[in-house]
């Protein structure tokens, strides 16, 4: 009686699953497969976002049990077959009897679990060794098949469109952060934000993104970006707060994810209450910087550079700027990265920062955030998400990043 709202392709599917095996052979090679635990790496590979245990074997079908949903998921799930399952103790039982047995040795999405549920995963699991599979996720997610960059780029298309065009022409000096909160959630639902901005780190979260007014920007934030934000209160420090104007002489930076069939895309704009003229020339050399930073970054996006490399262009430059204090967050919120993969996360894999070693490869998708704290005054800088290609990161969201002038 029912029809699936949408479906991702079997194709991709299949070249999901093989890719991430390929990843785990490499990092955990006697692993037989793959035991998937989070929803949204349950959706990844097979198109339904339901709470259950997706077994991905090296050899064999696919098996999806589901505590809840089958229905929902006969509808929806491709490449796998599906059952339905009450305690863990069971898993080992439906997966022989779909052909697909698990293996003595196992990887397990652990990033997926609570540390409770691992637990009594495991000890449902007798007599099979369980290894993490964690990266060998992540690594796939990272590259983004050309299905999934025609949705990242319409995501990207019409977030620039409501930062650098709608919200411009409604908000004004004398509005609160949380009046211009709602503006932005107007103007981006009009333009199909689909609400949800998932984050991979376990208990962080994301509602709409930072409305950062005048200090607001530099306020102590515990979000792991360098942009600091009030929010609407201690718990729900999102947004902004109701009894933070904007005024004269302030920045204003909307640091805000847009999402589009599950895949986001990251951007922050910056504004300034006045004409061009009135901008402050420190305000200018800071967001000037900023610029400069995502514009040399964008040159070295290509296959073969490693993030650790960019970071280490970004550090370089603000010394040789004289721009170090500042960059990337004042004290607290200082922050030693400059971006971040970006998909059906906002924090994915890799981080562009120290230690990040492993090469670029085209088709990955990078949020680019170069920001500048300036004391009493705010932050500015640019965001914005990058597809990696063979000649340089081409820009998703927009233009890259001036500031909009409110007269």
């Amino acid at each position: 009686m029912f029809e699936p709202l949408a479906a991702i392709p079997k194709e991709e599917l299949a070249r999901r699953k093989a890719e991430c095996l390929a990843f785990l052979s490499e990092l955990q090679p006697d692993a037989g497969g793959l035991l998937v635990l989070s929803r949204l790496s349950i959706y990844y590979f097979t198109g339904t976002l339901l709470p259950g245990v997706l077994w991905l074997p090296r050899n064999g079908e696919n098996v999806l049990m589901l505590r809840k949903g089958l229905e929902r998921a006969q509808l929806e799930a491709g490449g796998c077959r599906l059952a339905a399952f009450r305690s863990f103790s069971k898993l080992a039982a439906i997966c022989k009897d779909m052909d697909s047995p698990l293996t003595e040795v196992l990887a397990a999405e652990t990033t997926g679990a609570t540390w409770q549920l691992g637990e009594m995963l495991a000890s449902r699991l007798t007599g099979v060794s369980i290894v993490p599979g964690d990266m060998a996720i992540s690594k796939a997610m990272a590259r983004k098949s050309e299905w999934e960059l025609e949705i990242m780029r319409l995501c990207g298309a019409r977030h620039g469109e409501g930062l650098e065009n709608i919200i411009p022409s409604k908000i004004r000096p004398g509005m609160s952060e949380r009046e211009i909160a709602i503006i932005c959630w107007e103007s981006f639902y009009s333009l199909g934000h689909a609400g949800p901005l998932r984050m991979n780190a376990a208990g962080e979260e994301c509602f709409l993104g930072h409305v950062s007014a005048g200090d607001s920007g530099n306020y102590p934030s515990g979000f792991n970006g360098p942009l600091g934000l009030r929010g609407g209160h201690p718990a729900t420090p999102f947004m902004g707060y109701a009894g933070k104007l904007w005024e004269s002489a302030q920045p204003l930076a909307l640091d805000i994810g847009f999402s589009l069939e599950g895949y986001c895309t990251d951007k922050t704009q910056v504004y300034w209450p006045g004409p061009a003229s009135s901008i402050p020339d420190n305000v200018r050399k800071a967001h000037d910087f900023c610029m400069e930073i995502e514009a040399g970054l964008s040159d070295m996006m290509k296959p073969g550079t490693t993030p650790a490399e960019m970071w280490e262009f970004c550090l370089d430059t603000a010394q040789k700027r004289s721009m170090t204090e500042g960059f990337m967050g004042l004290g607290g919120n200082k922050v030693p990265f400059v971006g971040h993969g970006i998909g059906l996360v906002v924090d994915g894999w890799p981080a562009l920062a120290k230690g990040f070693d492993e090469p670029l490869e085209a088709g990955m998708c990078l949020a680019v955030e170069p920001k500048f704290g300036i004391p009493d005054l705010g932050m500015v800088g640019v965001e914005n998400t990058f597809e990696v290609t063979e000649n340089g990161g081409r820009i998703i969201t927009g233009c890259a990043g001036e500031i909009i002038c409110i007269e």
